[in-house]
């Protein structure tokens, strides 16, 4: 199949709950993940393309029921044509008055993200090509694993070793301003620093740390406060010279478009499960360009990559690739740029 305009009409949607153990744990202010619970999304269509995405639950206790909700979710829409946008509007609808975060927004983008992935798969091209752009690189960062002063030197530096010349470290409410230091002093010329607090401070425990923070030249602050406190990021944001990060956390483009008009970010990131999709993430960049924010990524890089490409003020990519091991290809990054692949394959290990 090569026509872009292909129909391809929607059989079935599988759903398969796997909780992969991690090679390096997480460490957050939030707790230690030890393990990527993801949700393994197959949508057949009766041409025989498959489109493929993943979803990740970041506890093991959401695995089944969002497993299962994807393919409750999935039989509404068996008989259906292929059509992303017409698949939206129509589990949209269906859900108005549950609402659609949570879970139930993780399935809907689930599903969202696999239609593409068919519609790429039946045009024989890449996702980035059927959203009307060419495959370029896009400049990504790595994302520190360890909050540990001396452990996360030593990360960055395998991370330098690599080519990446820029580092996100997570940080929480003590030894901070240490770890950041300790990053610093393994970096060199042009290293871009940033810090993910992972919502953990109190806003004026934020507001006391904005002067010493602002002295060590990072390149973001993310979520120092509660992700929903919009005007208590406005007021971190107004007293920081350094730039606000918000993003992974916005439902939809409700939540950005909340965001912006508190002021909360100068910043955004878009988590594509939790944006909307594909569908859902093209919408927000729209919002987010007539805004003046400049888009990064958080997670998913394999469908990241793809829409940085097509996204206005496309920032950087998050690479931290917890899903790599189920991959037959995993996104190829190189030197600190993200190479656009050519939709997901699962690997042999697989069941």
């Amino acid at each position: 199949m090569s026509a872009l305009n292909e129909q391809l009409t929607i059989r079935q949607v599988r759903a398969r709950p796997l909780d992969l153990a991690l090679s390096r744990p997480v460490e957050t202010a939030g707790g230690t993940l030890s393990s990527a619970p993801l949700v393994l999304v197959d949508l057949t269509t009766d041409e025989g393309v498959v489109g493929r995405s993943y979803l990740r639950t970041y506890t093991p206790v959401a695995l089944g029921p969002l497993a299962q909700l994807v393919e409750n979710v999935g039989a509404l829409i068996e008989g259906d044509p292929a059509s992303p946008h017409a698949v939206d509007v129509k589990l949209r609808r269906h859900f108005r008055l549950l609402g659609v975060a949570g879970l139930t927004g993780a399935a809907l983008a689930g599903i969202d993200m696999a239609l593409w992935d068919a519609r790429a798969r039946a045009a024989e091209v890449p996702l980035v090509t059927i959203l009307g752009a060419k495959p370029r690189p896009i400049p990504a960062y790595a994302s520190l694993r360890t909050m540990d002063p001396s452990a996360a030197a030593a990360e960055a530096e395998e991370w330098l070793a690599r080519g990446f010349t820029a580092l996100k470290l997570k940080a929480g409410p003590s030894g901070d301003l240490d770890a950041i230091r300790a990053v610093r002093s393994v970096e060199g010329d042009g290293v871009r620093l940033m810090v993910d607090y992972n919502q953990s401070l109190g806003v004026e425990e934020a507001l006391e740390r904005v002067p010493a923070l602002d002295e060590l030249g990072l390149h973001w602050v993310e979520e120092p406060t509660r992700a929903d406190d919009y005007a208590g990021h406005a007021r971190i944001a107004a007293a920081a010279r350094t730039p606000i990060q918000l993003g992974e956390n916005w439902w939809g483009q409700h939540d950005l478009e909340k965001s912006i008009a508190a002021g909360a970010s100068d910043r955004a990131m878009f988590n594509v499960m939790r944006i909307g999709g594909v569908t859902g993430w093209l919408r927000a960049a729209t919002i987010a360009a007539e805004a003046g924010l400049p888009v990064s990524s958080h997670a998913f890089p394999e469908f990241s990559a793809h829409l940085l490409a097509v996204t206005p003020g496309c920032h950087m990519l998050e690479y931290a690739g917890h899903a790599g091991d189920v991959l037959r290809e995993p996104l190829r990054v190189e030197n600190g740029l993200a190479y656009p692949g050519a939709g997901l394959d699962w690997n042999d290990q697989v069941p």
